[in-house]
């Protein structure tokens, strides 16, 4: 009975160690499967986040280097505060976008701060930049159409090469909301997906005393 029970134990050891080099070689697989996975969307995650600083800078660019004089007169981005809005809206966008890039193309593993931390900037940035397209939006409408309530005449029939700068700007603005809407997609999915919710601690019962009359 030992002599058989040894030879049983030892063709167990054998076949476990027959068996272990290929749950080894699926483990690494796997490893390996999940390290390429992560790699690839860190990398999409950069690029879109490279995007909207490219079309920050882009819109900046075209808003600054909007001015027009004629025998009208002259107007330049500067005289209207939403433009003035744009320009800084577009610049603080560029900037958070180039500084997400670099964090978020580092190889370092995710953690629950930087997760909150990429959601509401991201949320935040969206808003601002959000704000400046509609507000600019507004601006061209009444400079395309006027207010005869207000006895405000249409000025694109006099400046018209002023609001072709200005229209490209405000496009190329609601691209960038379209960019930072997608970020913030992805913020909030790599926030509710990876992580569990906060613990619900239940409320203890407070026991009162009634007193009776």
């Amino acid at each position: 009975m030992e002599k058989s029970s040894e030879k049983g134990n030892s063709v167990a050891a054998g076949a476990a160690t027959t068996r272990s080099p290929m749950a080894l070689m699926g483990l690494s697989s796997r490893n390996g499967n999940e390290e390429e996975a992560n790699t690839s969307m860190r990398t999409a995650e950069t690029m879109l986040r490279l995007v909207p600083m490219a079309l920050g800078v882009a819109a900046l660019v075209v808003m600054l280097k909007n001015s027009q004089s004629n025998e009208f007169g002259s107007v330049s981005y500067s005289d209207l505060g939403a433009f003035r809005y744009l320009v800084h809206a577009n610049g603080i966008c560029a900037g958070y976008s180039l500084l997400s890039a670099v964090i978020a193309a580092m190889p370092r593993p995710s953690t629950i701060p930087r997760a909150w931390t990429f959601f509401l900037l991201d949320q935040i940035l969206t808003y601002i930049i959000l704000a400046a397209a509609a507000v600019s939006t507004e601006v061209l409408y009444l400079a395309n159409k006027g207010d005869s309530a207000i006895t405000w005449s249409a000025a694109c029939g006099s400046f018209a090469g002023f609001c072709h700068k200005a229209t490209t700007s405000v496009i190329i603005t609601f691209v960038t909301v379209l960019c930072y809407a997608a970020l913030s997609l992805v913020s909030s999915y790599r926030l509710f997906t990876k992580f569990d919710a906060p613990v619900n601690y239940t409320s203890k019962t407070i026991e009162t005393t009634v007193f009776h009359g």
